[in-house]
């Protein structure tokens, strides 16, 4: 099965690739996005807080989940952009752990749109902003401030069935540069994980990429698309070598595997091309 975005109504493809249009669109996108967590922070959060952590993080994905998709909606009936996400029901499986490149300021916001109950390795800001320390304390959600703690954490709630979302990469992929992948997922991977899943994001034309505003909109409508790959294959790197090779020897190979499946897309180059 294939997620695929709805029809663009009427006035949204009346307007085509109009920059203003998507400008201003765009803007709202932001705006609505900014509201709705401040709702979640100051509102919804709080009350499912004082509920038993379970339920609370249960519920919290939930609202998360919901208002996420609701995001990825306005943004594309408005004409913003436009998605094909392919796979998205073989996400959300207990104990896996999904991985995937980071391109644009918006792919966890559509990875957590598409993933069932997801638990995700967040900024350690992310705690400390009023906008969303609520909403990641309530959906507990993993800092990645302290190595070691984010990776037991992580593993941890793998072992105990759940899914996490990890960007490898740390942060936002620079167009043109080879991807480098830091070995946190990997080391969760061989520790933990009953699964590990590759979701493969390229976007063309760019846009929000590492360090560009949101005002700079590209010239003509921005396509997202999302392939959930085949699973990553573990038994190699859980079984024999110690764990810090185990974890080397993963990543490198989850690297080339990201490489091979991106080469040539949004200015995506291989390492030592």
């Amino acid at each position: 099965m294939v997620a695929k975005p709805e029809l663009i109504p009427a006035v949204a493809a009346a307007h085509g690739n109009a920059f203003w249009w998507r400008f201003i669109v765009t803007g709202l996108g932001f705006l609505v996005f900014g509201v709705g967590a401040l709702l979640m922070s100051m509102l919804i959060m709080p009350v499912l807080l004082m509920l038993a952590p379970p339920r609370c993080h249960r519920l919290s994905r939930v609202t998360l989940r919901r208002g996420m998709r609701g995001f990825v909606g306005f943004l594309h009936r408005g004409g913003a952009l436009t998605y094909d996400f392919r796979g998205a029901e073989r996400l959300g499986r207990p104990g896996q752990l999904i991985v995937a490149n980071h391109p644009s300021l918006i792919d966890v916001v559509f990875l957590i749109a598409f993933t069932r109950q997801a638990n995700c390795v967040v900024k350690h800001a992310m705690f400390r902003n009023p906008l969303t320390r609520a909403v990641v304390r309530a959906t507990g959600y993993i800092s990645n401030e302290l190595t070691a703690d984010m990776i037991e954490e992580t593993a941890g709630a793998l072992r105990a069935g759940e899914c996490a979302i990890m960007f490898p990469e740390g942060t936002r992929s620079r167009p043109g540069q080879p991807l480098v992948f830091h070995r946190g997922a990997a080391s969760i991977a061989v520790r933990a994980a009953r699964v590990v899943t590759p979701v493969f994001i390229s976007c063309e034309p760019a846009t929000l990429t590492k360090s560009e505003p949101w005002y700079r909109i590209p010239p003509r409508r921005p396509h997202f698309t999302f392939r959930v790959g085949e699973d990553f294959e573990l038994d190699a790197f859980q079984s024999g070598a110690s764990l810090p090779l185990a974890a080397r020897a993963c990543n490198e190979r989850l690297c080339e595997r990201f490489h091979d499946e991106l080469q040539g897309a949004d200015g995506y180059t291989r390492r030592g091309d």
